[in-house]
C-alpha cells in the first residue's frame, strides 16, 4: 500500500512528498487543478492549507479535496 510519510510546500503548486517505498520528490500539481473541488487551490493561501491525513495517508485540503497517494508517487520528479 502506497503511504505519504512526510509533506512540504515548496513553491507555487509544488509539494515535495516522501513515501514509504524510500521515493521522495516533488509534485507539481498546477495542471491539476481542474474542476469544483481543485479550482480554490490555485489560490496560493488555500493550496498551501493542506495536510498530511493520518488515515488516508496522503495530501489533503479542508474543502475536500485530495489526491490518491498512488496517483501522486506516479507523479514524482526526483532531483539528481
Amino acid at each position: 500500500m502506497t503511504r505519504i510519510l512526510e509533506a512540504r510546500y515548496v513553491s507555487g503548486c509544488v509539494i515535495w512528498l516522501r513515501f514509504n517505498d524510500g521515493l521522495e520528490g516533488e509534485v507539481d500539481l498546477t495542471s491539476e487543478l481542474d474542476g469544483e473541488v481543485f479550482e480554490p487551490l490555485r489560490d496560493g493561501a488555500s493550496f498551501r492549507s493542506f495536510t498530511l491525513h493520518p488515515e488516508l495517508h496522503t495530501i489533503v485540503w479542508p474543502n475536500g479535496a485530495d489526491f490518491a497517494p498512488e496517483y501522486l508517487h506516479e507523479r514524482v520528479r526526483v532531483r539528481a
